[in-house]
């Protein structure tokens, strides 16, 4: 499921264990074989759209490049992996498993799942999971939740969050709040457990824009967005474009609803807006709010409450002080707790005891 370009998987963990010595080679569908920034990039068949080939067919071509490759250790990040993780434990090889998040929760918000199945689904995914894991070497994992869940599973369980890169997106403007546009921004995929009907709705009640960058999920939205006066759909845009969208805003928002898989989540973007030194607008959940009160970084805001949402966003306009400061809080968080210099650390460490 994962790009040429992943955040964590490419620009962090690949980067950081190529810096640190390590030979690294990245198996990826539907790209064509290449060196990238030092990184040995092997490209397989994709399986078209449909996710049965993408759990067949495209699992089957990964398998047969990794067993090419004969690496000292592998490190998976699909869970459509698990199977040929097992297959290369009992080849003798040593086997991470990098979980990125609590997928028996997040299956039960799938609306391509029949409601029927989806709870039976989920509990029979948990435990092939938790039976799976426990024969991995070691696991990574993305939340401290998750973590909690897999240490019972596996004790060779360590938490790496997905923080940004501390010199990546903080834009030179960053501080001058006060002579930017009246915009606030979402980045990354949007869709309706996203909270996308509800950013449209309160769009209507602001005195500026929403500019909304990465993929809609259902696609359809895309043109509701693109009619709608006070949001502007950029579509898919690179890490440098992105820096410059934050750059250029006056805070970010990340407003999921409250489905299983987002209460205990720790959404990239929230990191990324406090890394770029803007105001987080977020959801209430009781995570979330610790991260935004303790730091002083933003505000919470009812997911479900369009009114809210759009209250939040006004008044960082008419108060551009209160948001440059909340930018700087956040900037200063990131700089001490979460970047992913720290977390890279871990990342090494478990590398260079298995090997």
């Amino acid at each position: 499921m994962h790009s040429q370009y992943d955040t964590r998987i490419f620009l962090k963990e690949c980067q950081s264990l190529l810096q640190d010595g390590f030979q690294v080679n990245y198996v990826v569908p539907g790209v064509v074989n290449s060196i990238n920034e030092g990184v040995h990039i092997y490209g397989v068949e994709k399986g078209g759209g449909h996710r049965l080939e993408r759990m067949t067919k495209t699992v089957r071509a990964v398998y047969r490049k990794a067993l090419e490759i004969d690496a000292d250790l592998y490190h998976f990040h699909d869970p459509e992996l698990m199977p040929v993780g097992l297959i290369l434990k009992k080849k003798g090889k040593k086997v991470i498993y990098d979980i990125h998040e609590d997928l028996p929760r997040a299956l039960l918000s799938k609306r391509w799942i029949n409601p029927f199945i989806r709870k039976p689904m989920a509990c029979f995914f948990e435990i092939f999971e938790n039976y799976a894991s426990r024969k991995f070497d070691f696991l990574m994992t993305a939340t401290p939740f998750i973590t909690e869940r897999f240490k019972k599973v596996n004790p060779n369980t360590v938490n790496i969050n997905n923080y940004p890169l501390l010199g990546e997106l903080q834009s030179s403007s960053f501080k001058n709040i006060i002579f930017k546009q009246k915009q606030v921004c979402y980045v990354g995929g949007l869709g309706l457990i996203r909270g996308i009907h509800q950013l449209l709705f309160a769009a209507d009640s602001i005195e500026g824009k929403i500019r909304i960058a990465g993929p809609i999920n259902p696609i359809e939205m895309e043109e509701q967005l693109k009619t709608h006066s006070n949001i502007e759909y950029m579509g898919y845009l690179d890490r440098v474009e992105v820096k410059n969208l934050l750059g250029s805003s006056i805070a970010g928002i990340v407003t999921f609803l409250p489905e299983p898989n987002h209460i205990n989540a720790q959404p990239n973007k929230m990191f990324e807006y406090m890394s770029a030194g803007i105001p987080v607008i977020c959801s209430d959940f009781p995570l979330w709010r610790s991260i935004i009160e303790k730091h002083d970084c933003g505000i919470c805001v009812d997911p479900e409450n369009p009114e809210d949402i759009a209250k939040a966003i006004n008044y960082l306009f008419a108060n551009p002080q209160i948001a440059e400061q909340m930018g700087r809080n956040g900037r200063n968080a990131v700089e001490t707790v979460f970047n992913w210099e720290q977390e890279s650390e871990k990342l090494i460490e478990v590398y260079k005891k298995l090997i």
